[in-house]
């Protein structure tokens, strides 16, 4: 979830409508001709200039301004050198299997890519024009909040034409033209509000989230042609932590030592069961029973012993 958009337009209109409150006169900033002129003058023009599938994917593209993780660069990072160590040890055709759990599609195609043996360059060039595919698909969603927010504060505008030719038609009455343009100008008011705290605050949102991702698959891909041409995985982490900002690089190989010392937790405790379960039993080495009474064992050695003896 991300906070701050919730928090950015939570808090602009509890400010907003605050300070209309404080001045007393709240009942003239609600004006239902001024909603259905900004409004739906705002949505007739996208519909018009977006084409209608676009449109019905607005509800899965906006979540993504509210619903969203930071980046995880690092965990990115020591995935590509785990699987860089794996294709040293067992061959590039083993990363098949491992990348099977990853939810992220171009990752596998990318293993996929690597693991049929395509050359190198034209490994590079298929992801990264399916990378720029992905580009383009977010920016359809962006350019729809983008006219939406160039769209609102025209038809807010044109309301207030509309309002200013209605309020002219009644000059004779000197006391309609205060509360008539005041009506007039609400169209605008909405226009402005919509626009810059809702429809271009969530473009700009959107194209963040999406130079996020794209860079995200940039580093997939150079760690994928790094593994690709047999690269120390030391080097592999080297150079990929260049590509990311300095207060993440610090975090890098923490996910690796995680797993280290949970593999070493869990051996040292097979460990103490494997010993206590011998302890149990009282087998030693060699044989013989702990169990047994080492004084006993000796004293029928030397009855037997003694008894060769007599017998001779």
């Amino acid at each position: 979830m991300d906070v701050a958009s919730l928090i950015g337009i939570g808090s602009g209109i509890v400010l907003m409508g605050l300070a209309i409150w404080l001045g007393g006169s709240a009942s003239a900033f609600w004006d239902l001709p001024s909603v259905m002129i900004t409004f739906g003058g705002t949505v007739a023009g996208t519909l018009i200039a977006h084409p209608l599938p676009q449109l019905f994917e607005v509800a899965r593209v906006v979540k993504h301004a509210f619903i969203s993780r930071e980046p995880n660069y690092a965990e990115l990072i020591d995935d590509m050198v785990s699987m860089a160590q794996k294709a040293r040890r067992e061959g590039l055709l083993a990363l098949e299997e491992q990348v099977q759990e990853s939810q992220d599609g171009f990752l596998k195609k990318a293993v996929e890519l690597v693991v049929d043996g395509t050359d190198p360059e034209l490994t590079r060039d298929i992801l990264e024009k399916e990378l720029s595919c992905i580009e383009e698909r977010h920016k359809s969603g962006q350019r729809i909040f983008e006219t939406m927010g160039a769209l609102a504060p025209a038809f807010g505008m044109i309301g207030t034409l509309i309002g200013l030719i209605q309020m002219l038609r009644t000059l004779d009455d000197p006391s309609k033209i205060g509360p008539g343009m005041a009506t007039a100008l609400v169209t605008t008011f909405y226009g402005a509000i919509a626009a810059n705290l809702v429809f271009i605050p969530i473009a700009k949102k959107l194209r963040s989230r999406s130079a996020d991702e794209v860079f995200l698959k940039h580093l997939m891909i150079e760690g994928i042609l790094a593994i690709q041409a047999g690269q120390n995985p030391r080097l592999i982490e080297d150079r990929l932590k260049g590509f990311i900002p300095p207060k993440y690089r610090s975090r890098v190989g923490k996910k690796a030592a995680a797993v280290k010392a949970e593999a070493v937790a869990s051996s040292t405790q097979h460990t103490r069961t494997d010993t206590g379960s011998t302890d149990k039993t009282g087998e030693l080495p060699g044989g013989v029973l702990g169990n047994a009474d080492p004084r006993s064992t000796v004293s029928e050695v030397d009855r037997r012993g003694i008894g060769s003896s007599q017998n001779r």
